[in-house]
């Protein structure tokens, strides 16, 4: 029960490390704590679901969604794969034209057979010819998946008790060149700001003029991994300055005319 309620807890806010007293032992060294602007190690050796021996280098170029879960998880790696997929299912753009998607296990007993059958659902999921050549399910080594997870700042713990990984939950955002540049926590992504996110990562070479013109309107929180609307409370604040500028300068003048009154 203990460690039910701790997991709900990382779901909640995953950054709360400050409350790691408070935690159950199993949960004391998970975390989830942001690296904005490291670059991870694109060169640490990795296996794709086929078994291919590949580095995250070879998917650059793009905007890149790092998905970490591995492959046996019971629970809440299945709910953070499902909220990925609804959130892009959401989306405008497509797996594999205007980003990539890498979706790691670390688990290093997690092997290329059990990648397979994940990509193999997801892709069924998603339902989006060519999605294949863009979402890649990756395992490793214990030393590749420690520099990966050390990079974003992911630590689970394995409960012998339970025989499965104790983790936080969320997706990384990184930009063509491999730097991370946005962190989205829990396991439900808003399809706006991932879109946003994807639309900066990429230098603005991918959306609309509409995407161009909310990134004015929207900036990211890294506190809460969301995009608030900056410009909106901007405008709030403006109308309330105005009216209150407006009261001033009508009591003004209606002193002034009283007082002409009472002169003549």
């Amino acid at each position: 029960m203990k460690l039910l309620v701790g997991l709900a807890l990382l779901l909640v806010a995953p950054w709360a490390a400050h409350a790691g007293e408070e935690r159950p032992a199993a949960l004391r060294d998970v975390a989830f704590a942001q690296r904005l602007g490291d670059r991870v190690p694109v060169d640490a050796p990795l296996r794709d679901e086929t078994g291919r021996a590949v580095t995250l280098r070879e998917y650059l170029g793009k905007p890149l969604l790092l998905v970490p879960a591995y492959y046996t998880c019971p629970m809440l790696c299945t709910l953070v794969q499902n909220g990925v997929v609804s959130a892009l299912r959401a989306l405008p753009f497509d797996i594999g034209k205007e980003f990539t998607v890498v979706t790691f296990s670390f688990d290093p007993t997690d092997g290329p057979e059990a990648a397979a059958k994940k990509k193999e659902a997801y892709l069924a999921e998603y339902r989006r010819p060519g999605a294949e050549a863009g979402w890649h399910f990756l395992t490793g080594g214990e030393a590749s998946i420690k520099a990966l997870t050390d990079a974003i700042g992911f630590r689970a713990t394995y409960d012998e008790a339970h025989h499965q990984y104790a983790h936080a939950s969320g997706i990384v955002l990184l930009t063509p060149e491999g730097r991370i540049t946005r962190y989205f926590f829990g396991v439900e992504y808003a399809p706006r700001d991932l879109r946003l996110a994807m639309v900066e990562a990429s230098a603005n070479k991918i959306g609309t003029v509409v995407d161009q013109l909310l990134l004015f309107c929207f900036h990211y929180d890294p506190a809460t991994g969301r995009y608030s609307r900056l410009a909106l409370d901007a405008v709030r604040a403006g109308g309330v300055v105005t009216i209150v500028a407006l009261g001033a300068a009508i009591g003004w003048w209606l002193r002034r005319e009283r007082l002409r009154g009472a002169a003549a």
